[in-house]
């Protein structure tokens, strides 16, 4: 039997171990003369990993975290001010294990959104669910619903992961119905599920971005209970460290055309 046929023969039984994995496995049982059950050990192990890695890609896709800088680029000395001792403990996710909050707080530009995709990275390698979005997007999603049972299932996108990372509040005014809807959120998550936003504000302006909502005082009263507060002091990266302009390169004459009689 070749290792194409086995791994055909595994598939069928459910294995998604490859064809390469498996020619390298027999020759490593032949030349080790594996006896059986170690084999199937290391088949078993193959497999667990192979299952890990698809299930971490599945979960980085609904995560959709996009594309971002890793810990290892990020310059930690550009803060003035920055708590990382407490950050490298985040890391550890007892705060997601337990049910509490973070808030990432600073001006724009200081990499808050960048520690929060972290943070999410880190609970996606640690097999937990997350999601990652924009307030804004996250609302407006919400309010794009045009029944309650719609409403609800939509809910428990934001509702369901262990990590919910909600990035920029406090960039865009929201309407009382978005407090109302960011406040079920909040509500059905607390103390039960995390939730790391950042924003650029402090708890008692956070009435200023929904004007005229009730809820406010007790939405702030949840996410607060129970948060790990992270503020960040630092000019903007993004102007200490502008892109660089295309140069402009002249453009070659070309022999115009004969106009047509």
């Amino acid at each position: 039997m070749t290792p194409s046929d086995l791994q055909l023969r595994l598939r069928a039984l459910g294995l998604r171990v490859s064809a390469e994995t498996l020619s390298v496995l027999l020759l490593e049982a032949e030349r080790e003369s594996l006896t059986g059950s170690a084999l199937l050990d290391r088949l078993c192990a193959l497999e667990e990993r192979e299952r890990a890695s698809r299930n971490l890609a599945r979960r980085t896709k609904l995560a959709t975290l996009g594309s971002f800088t890793t810990l290892d680029r990020f310059d930690w000395n550009h803060p003035r001010v920055l708590d990382r001792a407490l950050y490298q403990q985040l890391l550890s996710l007892d705060f997601a294990r337990a049910g509490q909050n973070v808030l990432l707080r600073g001006p724009s530009g200081v990499g808050k959104t960048t520690l929060a995709q972290n943070l999410a990275l880190h609970a996606l390698q640690q097999g937990l669910s997350v999601r990652f979005c924009t307030l804004a997007a996250a609302l407006a999603d919400l309010l794009r619903q045009e029944s309650a049972a719609a409403l609800e299932r939509r809910m428990k996108r934001y509702t369901h992961p262990h990590l919910l990372v909600l990035d920029e509040l406090g960039f865009l005014p929201c309407d009382s119905r978005s407090a109302d809807l960011l406040y079920n959120v909040i509500s059905r998550r607390h103390e039960q599920k995390s939730t790391v936003i950042t924003t650029n504000l402090s708890f008692k302006q956070w009435a200023g971005i929904f004007p005229g909502a009730a809820c406010v005082v007790a939405l702030v009263d949840r996410f607060a209970q129970h948060c790990h507060l992270l503020d960040i002091e630092a000019d903007s990266w993004r102007q200490k460290n502008p892109p660089r302009r295309a140069t402009a390169r002249p453009i070659p004459p070309t022999t115009p055309s004969p106009i047509p009689p």
